[in-house]
């Protein structure tokens, strides 16, 4: 049937091309000429001519941007292109002008003695309509000894804790010199100002602080750390010149390995918590980042540690040049606003004690540390299964879920946190009116760090730490660090109540078997270095 109908096909195609050549022929001998067939032809119109605008790429004639064909070349197996293009240069902003909204006069300031204002510091009027947003009004200990120098672009090596404004110090450096200085143009992904924290929540933290402090500049803040989308933090940089990032060491170093990042113009670098650093491990990773930057006198450094040991003034030492060194004692930012109280109890108790203190504080936010993930986590599960609405923060919970959290915190969707000492770190918020160091830590940097999450911006607080028969070793040295000695007592027998059945049963946590020192510790470092 089909084959039948093809061959009817291919005759009616012979008999019509026949008689087309028939018909040729006919005219050709008889001298008539064919007809002549007419094309209209309109004038194309030629498309508007392409603005090029900073940080886009020019079009090709397919329509297709950056000059490529529409067919994609494959990349090759083995990763990255040999050769890749650098991205194309775009002009930076130019400082604003002062403004004229906003006056001095609008922010007024007594003088006091012994008391530096920040008027004092000749800062530009951007800096302090921000800072007047903020009310500080008078600098930290810290603040008023380190920041004339740095604004004058010396090196300085600073010991201070969480609280003592040393974030603010170095922030307010590097927008004035930003303001007064302006800028060349630069290619995306070349900052200006480096920031390195050892973790995620500190960064996001500086990052925040940046954005507040610089609300009435013209510069663009980046939060780089791992954990967040890989890709959407790539396009973030190649968004345009970027002037100060923050970040962690080892996210910074997969864009600097992936040439997203340039580093060969860096003119300020800050080094965060350099002590934290060298416990988990991250000096290998710095080093290698301060070899892309500038040499040591072409650039400002500013290092931050809660103690200069020895290992870390040698680092100092190493990356600085002829630095200042500034201190400010512990005791001060530990014991003014937070009233302290040790409980001595039984392992078996503690779980006792945190229910029923949780029981009659029923409107205060709470936020307990553990040493441990599993411990945290473990102590979580065991909340949770009481009926108590909490959440948990540690390494282990991933970022977004983090960030989630502690929005949720501030906004007292969630009363009761339970964290880690890393995870800990990144924890700013305002209103915590009780911390419960479920463990004592090993460390008495930690156990300041820990209170000095509550008791802030002037407000009061109280610390309670559980002391059982594997914690008490630890009281003697945090009472040397901070100076004072701390009341030691046993728990009201309010606190000792019997808790009520579970509503629902878990089981812990298995411990793995200890297999010798943690990873990332280095020989002869501090305590304190394990991995939470």
């Amino acid at each position: 049937m089909v084959r039948r109908l093809i061959r009817k096909v291919r005759a009616q195609l012979r008999r019509i091309g026949g008689a087309a050549l028939a018909s040729v022929a006919g005219r050709a001998r008889s001298g008539e000429k064919p007809p002549h067939v007419v094309v209209e032809t309109k004038p194309v119109a030629k498309p508007p001519a392409e603005v090029y605008r900073p940080g886009s790429a020019p079009r090709n004639e397919g329509g297709e941007q950056g000059g490529r064909s529409r067919r994609r070349r494959r990349r090759p197996r083995g990763g990255r292109p040999q050769n890749p293009q650098s991205p194309p240069t775009a002009p930076a902003p130019a400082p604003r002008a002062p403004m004229s909204a906003w006056s001095l006069a609008e922010f007024q300031v007594e003088p006091q003695e012994g008391k530096m204002r920040f008027h004092d510091l000749d800062l530009p009027l951007e800096i302090l309509r921000a800072v007047g947003d903020l009310e500080f009004q008078y600098c930290t200990p810290i603040q008023a000894s380190i920041l004339p120098h740095l604004l004058a672009r010396r090196d300085a090596a600073g010991r201070a804790q969480t609280g003592t404004g040393k974030t603010a110090a170095f922030l307010v450096s590097i927008f004035t010199r930003l303001m007064r200085e302006g800028g060349a143009a630069r290619s995306p992904g070349t900052p200006r100002a480096l920031i390195l924290a050892p973790t995620r929540e500190l960064v996001i933290q500086i990052a925040k602080e940046a954005e507040e402090i610089g609300r009435y500049c013209p510069f663009r803040v980046m939060a780089v750390f791992g954990g967040m989308d890989y890709k959407k933090q790539m396009e973030e940089l190649s968004r345009g010149p970027l002037d100060i990032m923050v970040a962690t060491p080892g996210r910074l170093l997969d864009f600097k390995q992936q040439r997203r990042l340039h580093l060969g113009k860096v003119e300020m670098l800050v080094i965060d918590e350099a002590d934290r650093m060298l416990d988990m491990g991250f000096i290998p990773d710095v080093r290698n980042i301060i070899h892309s930057l500038p040499p040591a006198g072409e650039r400002q450094t500013m290092l931050f540690s809660a103690t200069l040991t020895p290992e870390v003034m040698q680092l100092a030492a190493r990356w600085t040049h002829d630095p200042i060194k500034v201190e400010v004692e512990p005791e001060k930012v530990a014991v003014d606003t937070v009233r302290q109280v040790i409980y001595i109890v039984s392992g078996e108790e503690k779980f006792t004690v945190l229910y029923n203190l949780l029981s009659r504080e029923q409107h205060q936010p709470l936020l307990v540390f553990a040493n441990r993930r599993d411990e945290a986590h473990d102590l979580m599960r065991k909340l949770a299964a009481h009926g108590l609405t909490c959440a948990l923060l540690s390494g282990a919970v991933p970022q977004e879920k983090r960030l989630k959290t502690l929005q949720a915190f501030r906004e007292g969707r969630v009363r009761v946190v339970v964290a880690t000492d890393v995870a800990g770190r990144g924890i700013h918020v305002e209103g915590i009116g009780y911390v419960v160091n479920y463990h004592l830590p090993h460390d008495p940097e930690d156990y300041v760090h820990r209170i000095g999450r509550t008791g802030r911006a002037g407000a009061t607080g109280t610390a309670v730490s559980f002391a059982c028969e594997e914690d008490s070793f630890f009281i003697p040295e945090i009472e040397k660090f901070i100076g004072i000695p701390i009341p030691c007592t046993f728990p009201e027998d309010e606190l000792l109540k019997p808790v009520p059945e579970a509503r629902h049963s878990f089981a812990p946590t298995p411990r793995r078997p200890n297999r010798g020192p943690p990873r990332g510790r280095r020989p002869g470092g501090r305590p304190g270095g394990r991995r939470r």
